[in-house]
């Protein structure tokens, strides 16, 4: 592919949790913009699964980039990439497409074309999905990001990583994201109602962070209980809107409302780690909650390992 700088040259590979709130995915996708894109990036694939956070990724590293799979807008018809020699003076500069949503409507072989089309003439592409034309385009791209339970940044070269290696991690992982994301959210729902105004979100591996101004001293081994009697009695899980979810009857606001599982009783082995923590760094005290595999780390009651495991 094109030359993409210096600075880019010596980039392989980098990883970041992937956060589960909306504002948090757009401000980590503006950092990955600032650190990693190059301007001479054309072709920018990102992979991962439906409710992972590829659209809101791609809203913090483009702002003003209309997607053409917007759920709250119209989708644009005909695709604007398969129009571009019509327009002349005004074709796009960056476009934008979904291949699974395109799939349906395009055959893969000319989605291809007019991808490789709009590289040739200098356009930027972002390709959501760019596991599934990578076949048919038969080269990678500039940047590769893969979106599970962490986000990986990685500039391929012709000795890979291929695509499909970067969907079987983040395919992997996804599962653990949406698990901690709705144990999270369990806990907020049985945690005080004057803890939970004051509750901030982190991020670790197999699990999640609530952030306090103040010391929770409320009953940690009674929202364990709560939370894992919710989970004992496979409740339903949906999606409402943007900023909301349904668990059961209840409302909960949420602004990463995609993420989830679709019941409380795919939440696998939940527990909440025994130790309030203290950051005096940002004066805060920190619950941590975890999810799947029982890890080592965890038993030695260490939460900076915890948190780099």
């Amino acid at each position: 592919m094109s030359f993409s700088g210096k600075m880019q040259n010596s980039h392989y590979y980098s990883v970041f949790f992937a956060p589960r709130g909306r504002d948090r995915i757009y401000d980590l996708g503006m950092q990955i913009a600032q650190m990693y894109l190059s301007p001479y990036d054309k072709l920018i694939g990102i992979i991962g699964e439906a409710g992972s956070g590829k659209s809101m990724i791609i809203k913090g590293m483009f702002p003003g980039l209309e997607l053409t799979n917007d759920d709250n807008g119209v989708n644009a018809r005909p695709l604007p990439i398969l129009d571009q020699d019509d327009c002349g003076f005004f074709t796009a500069h960056t476009y934008h497409l979904d291949i699974r949503f395109e799939a349906a409507f395009t055959q893969m072989h000319m989605l291809a074309d007019a991808i490789l089309n709009a590289v040739k003439n200098g356009k930027r592409v972002i390709v959501e999905h760019f596991d599934m034309i990578y076949p048919f385009l038969k080269t990678n791209a500039d940047l590769l990001i893969g979106v599970g339970e962490e986000i990986i940044i990685n500039r391929p070269t012709i000795f890979g990583p291929l695509p499909g290696e970067i969907k079987r991690i983040v395919g992997k992982s996804i599962v653990y994201r949406r698990m901690a994301h709705t144990a999270e959210d369990l806990c907020e729902i049985y945690m005080p109602e004057d803890y939970l105004m004051d509750c901030r979100h982190g991020d670790i591996k197999h699990g999640f962070v609530l952030e306090f101004s103040k010391y929770p001293d409320f009953d940690i081994n009674k929202l364990e209980t709560d939370v894992l009697e919710a989970i004992r009695q496979d409740i339903g899980v949906s999606y409402v809107d943007e900023a909301h979810i349904k668990i059961g009857d209840i409302l909960h606001y949420c602004t990463g409302p995609r993420t989830h599982m679709n019941s409380t009783g795919e939440v696998e082995n939940f527990r909440l780690v025994k130790q309030v923590f203290y950051d005096p760094l940002k004066n805060k005290y920190m619950l941590a909650g975890r999810v799947g595999p029982n890890s080592k780390v965890e038993q030695a009651n260490d939460f900076n390992d915890l948190a780099s495991e």
